[in-house]
């Protein structure tokens, strides 16, 4: 009898110590409704089921997932921080600039997601997506800043640790369901029972297969800014002011600038020439043909208009 007792108490004390505990003690907590006083109470496991101990050997129920609690919280928790810019830049020497580009980033410890380099016209573009760490993001605008002239820039800080912890929380849910469910399966007798769990087991590692993605995808962005930059090679930079000049040095800036606008044109018809060269062969062997046949009909107008006429019959005669 004393011994009855002992167990007895034991067991109402390991009871009260797993209602109170909450998440602490192994992420147990009340059901909804349940009493915590003797043996016949139902004790739920979060996310998981229900737990009949009035029965020998238990029975196993489904219930609707449980939120975290958040009794649990980290002893610091951090900023998680995403760190996005874009940048638009002009270069009038758009190989040299190209190449300190990607030395720049290759020092910092980035790398390019993306790069496209387009020549629609007769200056080129260039389209990166560069991956660069989150502690270097300030070193990468500022280097790229004065190594071309920009144009535009906008760059943004997101705070996104409440997504992130709640992700984290959520995921240390899910797994002490998982870890719970497990060892509901293996004291499992009942075949509907284990059937039953088994499925809940099968739906919980989905849940931290898709937990888990999003925080990686999460640590992607907070680990590694991302910087799109456009490219643009210029023949002169925009939006630069220059120094006031007097009248001597606009003349020479006139004459320079009218040799390029000449050198430009002569260019232009250059090209052209050499993208029409066949259809300019034709034309000037239709004008050639049509010069030759005008000049032969000039020439046999020429002979029928300077011959001399046919002498008169008897003119030939001297007269008596």
């Amino acid at each position: 009898m004393r011994r009855k007792s002992i167990l007895v108490l034991a067991l109402l004390i390991c009871l009260s110590l797993v209602g109170c505990g909450g998440v602490k003690m192994d992420n147990m907590t009340a059901a909804p409704g349940a009493s915590n006083s003797g043996m016949g109470g139902d004790f739920a496991y979060p996310d998981g089921g229900n737990w009949d101990m009035a029965e020998n050997g238990g029975a196993w129920e489904p219930m609707a997932p449980d939120m975290p609690t958040g009794s649990e919280e980290p002893a610091q928790k951090h900023d998680k921080m995403v760190y996005r810019a874009s940048l638009d830049l002009e270069t009038t020497a758009f190989d040299s600039a190209a190449q300190s580009l990607e030395g720049i980033v290759s020092s910092l410890g980035g790398y390019f997601e993306n790069r496209q380099v387009s020549n629609y016209s007769t200056y080129r573009s260039g389209y990166y997506t560069i991956r660069v760490p989150a502690e270097n993001f300030s070193a990468l605008l500022s280097q790229v800043g004065s190594l071309c002239h920009v144009r535009n820039q906008e760059d943004s800080a997101d705070n996104v640790s409440e997504a992130y912890y709640d992700l984290e929380a959520r995921l240390s849910t899910q797994r002490t369901k998982l870890a719970r469910l497990q060892e509901l399966l293996a004291q499992a007798e009942d075949m509907e029972d284990i059937i039953t769990i088994e499925s809940a087991i099968s739906d919980t590692e989905l849940n931290i297969e898709y937990l888990t993605g999003s925080l990686r995808q999460y640590d992607s962005l907070i680990d590694y800014a991302t910087v799109t930059v456009r490219l643009e090679e210029v023949y002169k930079l925009s939006n630069v002011e220059e120094p006031v000049i007097g009248f001597g040095g606009r003349l020479k800036n006139a004459f320079v600038s009218g040799f390029h606008t000449g050198v430009d044109v002569i260019e232009g018809i250059l090209l052209a020439l050499a993208y029409n060269w066949l259809g300019l062969l034709v034309l000037a062997a239709v004008i050639a043909l049509v010069v030759v046949l005008v000049r032969r009909s000039n020439k046999k107008r020429q002979q029928m208009t300077f011959a001399p006429p046919p002498p008169m019959p008897g003119t030939d005669k001297k007269d008596p």
